[in-house]
């Protein structure tokens, strides 16, 4: 076998806080959207100027932004992709990510020497159809979340080497076909290829028959009803190798929706990942890497399809999320010996906050001694954004986090 290339780590930007985190913690790439066009309607997302500056300081750090346009666009939208793609090419985007035919055609008009890349929502699942958008001047695609490691390499083998292959690595699942979802239009009129999800594939569902009305009879063995289209949570994180080996030259996380302490933690987790890989292409997944996934809100994970149909890869018994970790407070710089920090959330003086700094295994800092900012001795730290001191022997970087256990 030849040199394995070590896979791109392409993490979430749902505005620009959450880009500036992703660049910081180790991303190699960044997708984030316009104010339309975009999947994800939930995130506060970007306006030309946040775009302008996103892109700058992302360039300036030699990180790569794409551009998300993959909705499923109307005729009364598809003209507009022509304006939109021609000023987001002038901004200094590496990449548009689009979903549609048509709207590939539209930015090819707006920005004729554009790089675009195939999003999932395109539904590519096999070799033919990654070759024709090849042929299309698709530089990448983004292949569908059903596919098998084994068809991954597949398509990879059967396909031209100058055409890269994208999958996702961690984050949400969709029980639609790569996401092509009629189910929240339906029940909620949001538009989920629109990215206006409702998600109510989680919610909770009962069995009524009709000569019954009033009575409810559960699908499965709970009390809750069941949450047959519920489905567990991606992480790739323990088998980048086998992704790598099969061809992926990017790993991306989804997220653009979370918070900007998910970001965080999952970029640099699968930057800790990835770096072991690349010193040791045979070495597991470092511990601390695993323990870092378990410290933010998520569903039961799973490794989706990669692996064949897995009977784990639902979650029938609850849809919330497992959430073990909340921020204490967020390092901003460092005098006379002592960590200077803002509060986020109320700890007690002696707990001992799991600080996660920017490509960096986490530690633990310990506040035996907390101050503010005036030096006098804290027993509590209870004041929204109050300045905080802790004793510690050494500067650790602006924007590190400050963790404790529990919500």
């Amino acid at each position: 076998m030849g040199i394995i290339k070590i896979p791109e780590l392409l993490a979430p930007a749902g505005d620009l806080v959450r880009l500036k985190c992703a660049v910081d913690f180790g991303a190699d790439a960044v997708y984030l959207a316009g104010r339309e066009f975009g999947m994800r309607a939930g995130s506060a997302n970007f306006t030309p100027d946040q775009m302008r500056e996103g892109i700058e300081y992302a360039h300036s750090r030699g990180v790569a932004v794409h551009v998300t346009c993959n909705i499923t666009p109307h005729s009364d939208e598809v003209d507009r992709i022509v304006d939109f793609a021609r000023e987001v090419s002038a901004l200094g985007a590496d990449a548009f990510i689009v979903g549609d035919l048509g709207a590939i055609e539209a930015v090819r008009e707006g920005a004729p020497n554009s790089v675009i890349h195939a999003s999932v929502q395109s539904g590519v699942t096999n070799y033919r159809t990654a070759r024709m958008l090849y042929d299309m001047g698709v530089s990448r695609v983004v292949l569908a979340r059903e596919l098998s490691i084994d068809e991954v390499a597949d398509i990879r083998a059967k396909t031209p080497p100058e055409l890269e292959i994208e999958t996702f690595a961690h984050g949400a699942m969709c029980v639609s076909y790569s996401g092509r979802c009629l189910l929240s239009r339906y029940m909620t009129g949001r538009d989920a290829n629109h990215g206006d999800c409702a998600q109510s594939c989680r919610w909770s569902y009962s069995l009524v028959e009709s000569n019954r009305p009033g009575q409810y009879y559960d699908i499965t063995e709970t009390d809750k009803g069941t949450y047959i289209l519920n489905a567990d949570d991606l992480c790739m994180a323990e088998h980048i190798a086998d992704l790598a080996r099969a061809g992926v030259c990017s790993l991306k996380i989804e997220g653009r929706a979370k918070s900007h302490y998910y970001v965080a933690v999952t970029t640099n987790a699968y930057r800790g990942a990835l770096d072991a890989f690349a010193a040791d292409n045979d070495a597991p997944c470092p511990e601390w890497v695993k323990a870092e996934l378990n410290k933010i809100s998520h569903r039961n994970y799973s490794t989706g399809f990669f692996y064949g149909e897995q009977d784990g890869a639902l979650t029938y018994k609850s849809a919330g999320y497992i959430r073990d970790y909340s921020v204490a407070a967020v390092v901003e710089g460092y005098r006379d010996g002592c960590i200077v920090a803002s509060l986020k959330n109320k700890f007690f003086a002696g707990t001992e906050l799991d600080c996660l700094e920017p490509k960096h295994e986490p530690f633990i800092v310990k506040t035996d001694r907390l101050m503010d900012e005036f030096n006098t001795p804290l027993d509590v730290a209870n004041k929204p954004t109050m300045t905080l001191l802790i004793p510690y022997e050494r500067e650790v970087t602006v924007g590190s986090l400050l963790r404790m256990a529990g919500k």
